[in-house]
């Protein structure tokens, strides 16, 4: 009940802490509604001001002028009725109606100019700086396109005063100037001491770093735009008051090739399109989206499904006709209300933008790959040589690659498909070019080889058994073995499969007598039957590892050894390498990597003899696993590198990108190169991503975070873990894997200071692994969940988390972390409730030290001399904390002694308890001469043990309490 002044009061406090949106903002409008009631100015200004605030930061910026009215009113009527901090934000927040006066093309220019002038006026009255005042005047300048050198100097020139907005937010201002100016150079020079962290605000730098993205971008620096949009979205994602950033975010995706990513961005903030409390805002938002769009209109995507606004099913078509007509509309009324033609321009020239890369920039995150509305097949690259015109010319080059392996053969054999598939199409009569039903199985052959490479096992299937349809149709025998024995290893990959070995002796049987009544005749079909052998065997055997039975071991060396020598035979080197790379991978998988590589390099030195360099890079890949195996991943990273470019050079869309980013990624972080290992990581993820792989994807980014971590970007990493838990299959991951990602994130939140979010990750956790076999995980997890509930301050339930925590352990024990959350408990309860919770904490102490007396009692082996000389110190801390100088004196006193106790590894922990009991000494009990002469003790005794920081440390201390003295 609002019925009371207090009343009022205790809920506007409330209110303030909640985080910003429409709740907030419908609470802040009731309660200015309850503080009318009563003849209580000062309430009313606090009411007044909290409802603008909520507005300015949920988006409702349009509505704060008639609030801040009203505080006028107030104020030019009784100055007295407002605190300190209610008449500053009288000064300051002429600013933001400024802002919100800009903001909307109905408020009249004049009306924007006329609030400037009063703003000055009012500033010169109270004696404050005009330095804000010329700030808006360039505002308004640069939003007429009109943002002159002399415009910006009277603003940027001039000192800053204490209405200024923050530094952060004037460097951003000041960023932007430059940027629109095409000086993006310039502009990140200004922006460093921002995304430095030199200075910072409540917005920044998040902020800027959508707006420096294309900045970035064109100027190469693509790893910190990757950081810049991963750490700026997570900031704007969901809130009402961000629609200009997440316009930003959209066009950064568009012009990145991350339209997949675009997306996922519009769908979670697809609530933006209800948002008309800050047009200018909207603007920026509907222009980010109609480029998006754009971009995948162009691509062929029209019918593709979007999210766009609530209640209507969208495509990409239908979508970017709604934003295009309204963002047009809005940018119009704009330019009609300020007489220039500078935000239709801007916009403009926006949507001008083309592609700033030739190829996608790997974000890191998850993003599903855009579908077509309907299947297609792969797209195709340009050739590497010129495609013959005529169909002759195209089907034999077409035929010639194929046999070499040749990554071209596929683009051919499209084209091949596309003329024969013509409703007008004539078959020419032509002995070499064969048969109708012949091109046609060689064109389902295609098909079946596409569909297998995006494991649609099923459609493989059913084009090679149409090809096979054809080959006998066309009287071609051999071919149809050939289709055969690729039928029987069909989804040998896959888990279950078992090899026919009764269908493929029979096709073998039927293949040798048909080549015996033709020996010099062409030999290809009775080759692939014999690779479909070696297949199988090679399969067969390393699924039988590490002890495969004689028989099968004895088939393979016998099966591998047969295709290469009747591929030598025949002189087919590409079949000969092949033959030496099953071996390879057998050896390799049982440890002979000697073998394993002479086996390699024999591959390698006939592909290069043949000139069949477009089959090398897989044969460097396993060379490259080899370096893993003997422990030296480090050496395979040139070999990778050559093996992903030629790859890319010679269009090999087959070739397993993913796993070989993937490979780099780890070989490169053992070698010390984390920038190398977090490119690789992050390009690894969006093949996996592309290719359908969530599960791989998942992990990758696990490793890809965990590389982030350890190169200082904890946002970055933070980041990409949240958005394996966002993608919709998270939930089809392996639980253990989901477990982990979790963990990771919640310790990533926790680090970061947003507790809150941490606790809520470790909760959700605790439950997901309560059913766990292994309970020492939910001990842990429960226990990390403590800490973070209790740095949130949400007491009650840390308490709760803290009872399950023991409850846990004591069926699960993991003692030495428990001790850790009861000593940590009681530290905050202290540091948030002061003497009052010392009590609590000194139970939490003891508490610890049942669980360590029942550790010992069960006999585990822990150094417990330092877990008791931790606990006498966390009593000596928490004594002192809440000013108990005896009590802390003496734990002090006992700490040091028993972290002496452990000798050389208990000295840098002794350092700081001897720190602990001189402060407690000196300021507490007042004790100075004999807390300096516990100092110059103990940093004798650090430089004694070679402790230079630790004796740094208590130096600093003594000389402190001498100059205090």
């Amino acid at each position: 009940m609002l019925d009371t002044q207090d009343a009022v009061l205790e809920a506007l406090r409330a209110n303030d802490g909640l985080p910003y949106g429409r709740p907030r903002t419908v609470t802040a409008e009731e309660l200015v509604a309850a503080a009318e009631q009563f003849d209580d100015p000062a309430l009313l200004v606090a009411a007044l001001l909290d409802l603008m605030e909520a507005y300015e930061y949920d988006g409702e910026q349009r509505k704060s002028p008639v609030v801040f009215a009203r505080v006028l009113q107030l104020w030019d009527k009784n100055p007295e009725d407002f605190d300190e901090w209610a008449a500053r934000q009288v000064f300051w927040r002429f600013k933001w109606v400024a802002s919100a006066l800009l903001s909307v093309p109905d408020v009249p220019l004049t009306a924007v100019r006329r609030w400037h002038t009063e703003m000055r006026d009012r500033y010169l009255a109270a004696g404050h700086g005009l330095q804000p005042y010329y700030a808006q005047r360039f505002h308004l300048a640069a939003h007429l396109g009109d943002d002159r050198p002399e415009t910006f100097e009277l603003w940027a020139g001039r000192g800053r005063t204490e209405y200024s907005d923050c530094f952060a937010c004037e460097i951003r201002a000041q960023a932007i100037h430059h940027a629109r100016g095409g000086d993006d150079a310039r502009a990140l020079e200004v922006w460093q001491p921002v995304f430095d962290g030199h200075r910072t605000c409540a917005e920044e730098p998040y902020t800027s770093h959508a707006h420096a993205l294309l900045p970035l971008l064109r100027q190469g620096r693509t790893e910190e735009a990757v950081s810049s949009h991963l750490v700026g979205y997570r900031f704007a994602r969901g809130k009402s008051s961000t629609a200009e950033q997440i316009g930003l975010h959209l066009e950064f995706c568009a012009l990145s090739g991350n339209e997949a990513r675009g997306l996922e961005i519009l769908a979670e903030n697809r609530d933006l399109f209800g948002g008309h409390g800050d047009p200018l805002a909207r603007l920026e938002f509907l222009v980010g989206v109609e480029l998006l769009c754009a971009g995948l209109a162009e691509r062929g995507h029209r019918e593709l499904t979007v999210s766009g606004p609530p209640g209507t099913n969208w495509t990409v078509d239908t979508l970017l006709a709604q934003v295009r007509s309204e963002a047009k509309e809005l940018a119009d009324r704009f330019d009609v209300r300020n007489g220039t033609g500078a935000v239709g321009a801007r916009r403009r020239q926006r949507l001008a933008q083309r592609p700033l890369l030739t190829e996608p920039l790997a974000l890191g995150v998850r993003a599903a790959a855009v579908q077509a509305s309907a299947p297609t097949a792969p797209a195709d690259r340009p050739p590497v040589e010129p495609v013959p015109e005529d169909l002759r010319g195209l089907v034999l080059r077409a035929r010639t690659l194929r046999t070499t392996g040749h990554p071209d053969s596929d683009l051919l054999w499209h084209r091949v498909g596309e003329l024969i598939g013509a409703d007008d199409y004539v078959h020419p009569e032509d002995p070499e070019l064969g048969t109708l039903d012949r091109l046609a199985a060689e064109v389902a052959m295609q098909r079946a080889f596409d569909a297998a490479e995006v494991d649609d096992l099923e459609l493989s299937r059913a084009e090679l058994t149409a090809a096979q349809a054809g080959f006998e149709a066309a009287g071609l025998p051999a071919q149809v073995l050939a289709v055969r024995s690729r039928l029987l290893v069909l989804g040998l990959d896959q888990d279950g499969w078992a090899a026919d070995w009764a269908a493929l002796e029979g096709v073998l049987t039927e293949s040798e007598a048909l080549y015996a009544t033709d020996p010099a005749g062409p030999a290809d079909g009775h080759l692939t039957v014999l690779q479909c052998h070696a297949l199988a065997a090679h399969r067969e055997l390393i699924a039988a590892l590490p002890e495969p039975p004689q028989e099968q071991a004895e088939r393979f060396d016998t099966v591998v050894a047969r295709y290469r020598r009747e591929s030598e035979a025949h002189g087919n080197s590409r079949r000969v390498a092949t033959s030496h790379q099953y071996v390879a991978d057998a050896h390799a998988r049982q440890g002979l990597t000697d073998s394993a590589e002479a086996e390699l390099r024999q591959a390698r030195e006939l592909l290069e003899q043949a000139e069949l360099p477009w089959l090398e890079p897989r044969v460097l890949v396993q060379l490259a696993q080899l370096g893993f195996l003997r422990g030296e991943p480090g050496d395979g990273v040139p070999l990778l590198h050559r093996a992903l470019s030629e790859a890319a050079r010679w269009g090999e869309t087959s070739f397993p990108f993913g796993p070989t980013y993937a490979l780099l990624g780890h070989a490169c972080k053992h070698l010390g190169d984390t920038g190398g290992a977090i490119r690789a990581l992050s390009e690894a993820a969006a093949r996996f991503d592309r290719a359908g792989d969530g599960a791989e994807a998942a992990q990758v980014r696990l490793q890809l975070a965990e590389a982030l971590r350890e190169s200082g970007r904890l946002p970055d990493a933070v980041a990409v873990l949240e958005s394996v838990l966002l993608a919709p299959d998270a939930a089809e991951l392996d639980e253990r894997l989901r477990a982990q990602v979790r963990l990771d994130l919640a310790r990533g939140l926790f680090t970061l200071g947003e507790h809150r979010a941490a606790a809520e990750e470790y909760l959700g956790l605790a439950d997901a692994v309560a059913g766990w076999e292994d309970q020492d995980t939910h001990t842990m997890v429960a226990g990390e969940a403590t800490v973070a509930l209790a740095e949130a301050g949400l007491w009650e339930a840390a308490g709760t988390a803290l009872e399950r925590t023991l409850a846990s352990h004591r069926t699960a024990p993991r003692t030495e972390q428990v001790l850790a959350v009861l000593r940590e408990f009681a530290r905050l309860t202290v540091a948030a409730q002061g003497p009052d919770g010392l009590p609590v904490a000194l139970e939490r102490l003891a508490e610890a030290e049942r669980v360590r007396e029942q550790a010992g009692q069960d006999g585990e082996e822990l150094p417990f001399w330092q877990l008791d000389a931790a606990l006498h110190y966390e009593r000596a801390r928490v004594n002192a904390m809440a000013d108990q100088g005896e009590p802390a004196l003496a734990a002090a006193e006992l700490a040091i002694a028993g972290y002496q106790a452990g000798g050389p590894d208990g000295e840098p922990p002794r350092a700081e308890a001897v720190r602990l009991a001189a402060l407690v000494e000196g300021r507490t009990l007042g004790r100075t001469d004999a807390a300096r002469a516990r100092l110059a003790a103990g940093i004798q005794r650090c430089q004694q043990a070679g402790l230079t920081e630790e004796a740094r440390e208590l130096t600093a201390v003594r000389d402190r309490m001498a100059e205090n003295s």
